[in-house]
């Protein structure tokens, strides 16, 4: 496997094409806008200089990651005769199940077609293509160059060969995969999402304020930061979007979103990507000022 394509520049597809690339790989980064091409390269740089910087790589090895990536704003012209596609475009089913009938009507037929999704189903993804047994899930965790684990879903009808295809390959980009079933949320949001969600009621119903609930969790539960802070990094829709698959999924009302953060979503607070939601990132970027709102 030599070459691969990223569908999406946005925060986790080129953090996706970094590592792929940075692990020797071609790279083909796929979006339909050339702006956010453009800042999806800048943040790549951004990131290999920072590790230049801290002398985790050289100059060298940050010139030969670049010159591993390509850019195309058509389809079919980047996953030409690729390896894998890696799909990270938004989390929204109908956009995903458009961009996967696309690819399997243009991609070569032994392409393994992946899907960097959270939480929507990879069997139900695969269902709209003529190769469900080359469809396989990807979740990488964000910051992608940092975190090391990656969770690989099997679809219902994903091959053992295409599995242990993705689990080597994940191993070769120095990730450490974990192979979990196709059921909604798979197990890292399945567990996170709840939790969140809880601190969200708790904050809802008057508990505590924000800094309190973070504070708590930080001190008391040892996270390295709080779960409104890190809504507030994920982004709160795709924390709506997370929670709504699992609801929809199980039918269960212990996954349904609080009632603030669907308000939230609806009033444009998505987190640090709007400049606020439960902090104010307006002024600082590390979320020290919290939102007058929830004080």
């Amino acid at each position: 496997m030599n070459t691969i394509a990223v569908i999406g520049a946005g925060t986790m597809g080129n953090g996706i094409a970094h590592v792929f690339a940075q692990s020797g790989f071609k790279v083909n980064l796929v979006d339909i806008s050339q702006p956010s091409l453009e800042k999806g390269l800048a943040t790549i740089t951004k990131n290999l200089d920072r590790m230049v910087a801290k002398e985790k790589i050289g100059e060298a090895e940050k010139n030969q990651t670049l010159a591993h990536i390509h850019t195309h704003t058509n389809l079919a012209e980047g996953v030409k005769a690729v390896d894998l596609v890696v799909e990270a475009a938004t989390e929204n089913l109908d956009i995903k199940l458009k961009i996967f009938k696309e690819l399997d009507s243009v991609c070569d037929v032994q392409t393994i077609l992946a899907t960097n999704t959270s939480s929507i189903s990879i069997t139900q993804i695969g269902a709209v293509t003529k190769r469900p047994d080359k469809v396989i899930g990807m979740h990488f965790m964000n910051p992608v160059p940092i975190m090391k684990l990656v969770e690989i879903i099997r679809g219902y009808s994903t091959s053992d060969e295409v599995t242990q295809t993705i689990m080597e390959l994940s191993k070769k980009l120095g990730k450490t995969p974990t192979e979990v079933n196709d059921y909604p949320g798979f197990v890292a949001n399945r567990i996170l999402m709840p939790m969140l969600n809880e601190a969200i009621e708790t904050l809802y119903n008057g508990v505590a304020g924000v800094h309190e609930i973070d504070t708590v969790m930080k001190l008391g539960m040892a996270h390295p930061m709080g779960p409104l802070q890190l809504a507030d990094f994920i982004g709160l829709d795709v924390c709506l979007s997370i929670l709504n698959v699992m609801y929809d999924g199980f039918k269960n009302p212990k996954y349904a979103p609080c009632p603030l953060l669907v308000n939230m979503v609806m009033a444009g607070k998505l987190g640090v990507k709007s400049g606020e939601g439960f902090y104010d990132y307006t002024e600082s970027r590390k979320a020290e000022k919290v939102s007058k709102q929830f004080s």
